[in-house]
């Protein structure tokens, strides 16, 4: 991800949704174009080691999701180990 962010290329990914506040999901989400984004130090948070922030570049939003919920890479199934 970061690799192709530097050289100013998207990536793909699907990940499951999760809100800690909400303590929910909303399922499955795939981002078609995206690039990482840097995350916000006055956030800082416990988690964010854990946390993956990015840009929908088809929308412009700056997101975040769970890295250990991160199901799919450009296509590839991913695995946690």
């Amino acid at each position: 991800m970061k690799v192709l962010t530097d050289k100013g290329q998207t990536f793909s990914f699907s990940f499951m949704s999760y809100s800690m506040d909400k303590n929910r999901s909303h399922g499955i989400v795939t981002v078609e174009h995206a690039k990482l984004r840097a995350g916000n130090r006055k956030d800082r948070t416990r988690y964010n080691d854990y946390l993956l922030n990015f840009i929908d570049m088809d929308t412009l939003e700056e997101k975040t999701c769970w890295q250990p919920l991160l199901l799919e890479f450009n296509g590839i199934m991913l695995e946690l180990n």
